[in-house]
């Protein structure tokens, strides 16, 4: 490939190739970890049952772990759309990064240059959508954060990698708290559902739970400055605006 890359491949991934046209999506993580060399003994480890196709780490530098074409085990139990188990169908790309159990901070500069160079060469060699470069926190909302509320999404859109809204700073202001009534609660949520978010609750979590967890990975994603798990307007203008762009 043309970007700069180092080699140090994971044991964790299916022995089976998989064809190009497969490859739809781009999945972000954070490693979670205190220290990054932790998070790339993790990686290949084959205990560890996980890994990536690649890792930023935290001075920018690229790291191969799995070959595209071969299945790596990042997703795990996941869902988007009408795709189920995304490890199949993506190329999953993890950053260093703490997490919220070890002290999240903002990702640096130099990684956020690596992914948005690494991700466009991607999604141009496998013609991935802007609309499917996702965080593992959209395709499993019940159990995830990653990479967050410090990913900067919005930044990344406007070099056409993700999505984001068209919505004015204004505006969104003007109605963040703002209660809204049963009913628009329900065409929120019908709205990330039409976006791709999972309708399925996981036997593990009652409904209410589930749905608090699912307001929130959107609230990472597309309203950063306030994770609380309530609907409001601003969530509902947002959603709204959202639909146009992912359908």
């Amino acid at each position: 490939m043309a970007i700069k890359t180092t080699k140090n491949y994971s044991p964790n991934f299916n022995s089976v190739k998989r064809e190009k046209k497969k490859i739809k999506f781009l999945i972000f993580h954070y490693t979670g970890m205190k220290k990054e060399a932790e998070a790339i003994d993790r990686l290949t480890n084959i205990q560890s049952e996980v890994s990536s196709h690649y890792l930023i780490k935290y001075n920018g530098s690229i790291i191969i772990l799995v070959p595209d074409l071969y299945i790596a085990w990042h997703a795990g139990k996941s869902s988007w759309k009408n795709y189920k188990s995304l490890n199949q169908n993506s190329i999953g790309i993890e950053i260093s990064n703490p997490g919220h159990e070890f002290g999240y901070k903002k990702f640096s500069k130099k990684q956020i240059s690596s992914l948005l160079q690494l991700s466009k060469f991607l999604s141009k060699k496998y013609k991935i959508s802007s609309k499917n470069i996702l965080g593992h926190s959209d395709i499993a909302p019940e159990r995830k954060k990653d990479p967050g509320e410090k990913f900067p999404w919005q930044y990344l859109s406007k070099n056409k990698i993700g999505l984001w809204h068209t919505l004015k700073k204004q505006e969104l202001i003007k109605n963040r708290r703002l209660q809204i009534s049963y009913i628009e609660k329900g065409i929120f949520l019908n709205n990330l559902f039409k976006i791709g978010y999972s309708k399925k609750i996981s036997h593990s979590l009652n409904k209410n739970k589930y749905l608090n967890n699912l307001i929130k990975a959107f609230q990472r994603r597309f309203r950063p400055e306030i994770i609380n798990g309530k609907t409001d307007k601003e969530c509902l203008i947002i959603s709204t605006n959202l639909l146009k762009r992912y359908n």
